[in-house]
């Protein structure tokens, strides 16, 4: 099991690209090389539905492909919640982040703060709970656990009890107790424990959980048209795309070669991915729960903007948010599909 990611190990491990060998600054030219020098803040989680991040650092994507003017700063966090936070407090200028802390940040900021600038990927999302229950209606005086409060898995989880006839509250009570725990390799030991009866998780905690004997009662990707949601998109902020547009550029260069090489070198990619996770964690994924990670996501530069809307109303429905409006307007896939166009790959839109 990996060590718990405390907000003492998360300073730690925030580093600057030039610590890293494989993130570090670059002395030639990328295709976002900037004629000034910038510092790009980038928040990322350490779960496998961020694999485009943690490979694109690792194979150095970002770092070739941001160019020598950039220095990239990396910073890893527990849960999408935790992003939101940051990057509302102004400390980060873009963030790997799953569409409900995404949506928070525009909603807060009056859609002033954020835009969508590409997808990264999709699925990867489960309930595992323990072999004896099979059904919703066993769920009833169970704990639960999710990542955090309002984050993608703790609404999609009280979104599908609700619609299974169980309540939930927002300090654990109602028909299911559903508990945030953070880092969820917490949530895997509390499962391991008996603490809790399950968790919707995602990859690679859901897998962990299952291979701790739980098994899947809903694999997320069921409950969308096609199988298709979004997990993880990118995003950045308004004034860093303002007043850096090379250097988005180059960062969304990097999220694209780090997708390709996902689909071209899947065993590569699945080290890669693993590499980094122990660079960041002290400890890496035993293989068995690193490949079914991979195989349950799909990679992907689509934002899948329509499970987002979805994923807001949810939110709404279950009271974590009020409604939104003009979710059209988080979206900036210009930039994207200039390189999707040049590479002569199919354009996205939201």
């Amino acid at each position: 099991m990996r060590r718990a990611l405390t907000a003492a190990a998360i300073a730690a491990a925030t580093l600057l690209a030039a610590a890293c060998g494989s993130s570090g600054a670059s002395s030639s030219s990328g295709s976002g090389a900037s004629s000034a020098p910038v510092t790009l803040r980038l928040g990322l989680l350490v779960n496998i539905t961020h694999a485009p991040a943690l490979v694109g650092i690792r194979q150095g994507f970002f770092t070739k492909d941001l160019g020598h003017g950039v220095t990239l700063k990396l910073t890893p966090f527990s849960t999408g919640t935790e992003e939101s936070t940051a990057l509302l407090a102004g400390q980060l200028d873009a963030a790997y982040v799953g569409p409900n802390p995404a949506i928070k940040a525009w909603q807060t900021s009056d859609g002033r703060l954020i835009k969508v600038i590409s997808g990264a990927a999709s699925g990867g999302a489960q309930l595992v709970v323990k072999s004896s229950i099979t059904s919703a209606a066993q769920l009833k005086g169970q704990s639960l656990a999710t990542p955090s409060l309002g984050n993608t898995q703790d609404v999609a989880l009280r979104y599908w009890l609700k619609q299974h006839g169980l309540t939930t509250t927002t300090t654990g009570g109602g028909d299911v107790s559903v508990k945030p725990v953070s880092p969820n390799s917490a949530a895997v030991l509390e499962f391991k424990s008996g603490q809790i009866a399950g968790g919707w998780e995602p990859a690679p905690y859901d897998t962990e959980m299952v291979q701790d004997g739980g098994h899947v009662l809903v694999n997320e990707a069921s409950l969308w048209p096609a199988g298709q949601f979004v997990t993880t998109n990118l995003v950045v902020t308004q004034s860093f795309l303002a007043a850096h547009p090379s250097a988005v550029s180059g960062l969304l260069q990097g999220q694209i070669d780090a997708n390709n090489f996902i689909h071209q070198h899947p065993a590569a990619a699945q080290a890669a991915a693993n590499a980094e996770l122990t660079s960041v964690l002290g400890k890496g994924l035993k293989p068995s729960v690193l490949a079914a990670s991979f195989q349950q996501i799909t990679f992907t530069n689509n934002p899948v903007a329509s499970s987002l809307a979805a994923d807001a109303q949810h939110a709404v429905n279950v009271g974590l948010l009020s409604p939104v409006k003009n979710l059209s307007g988080l979206y900036d896939l210009g930039p994207l599909n200039q390189l999707l166009a040049k590479a002569g790959k199919p354009q996205v839109s939201p």
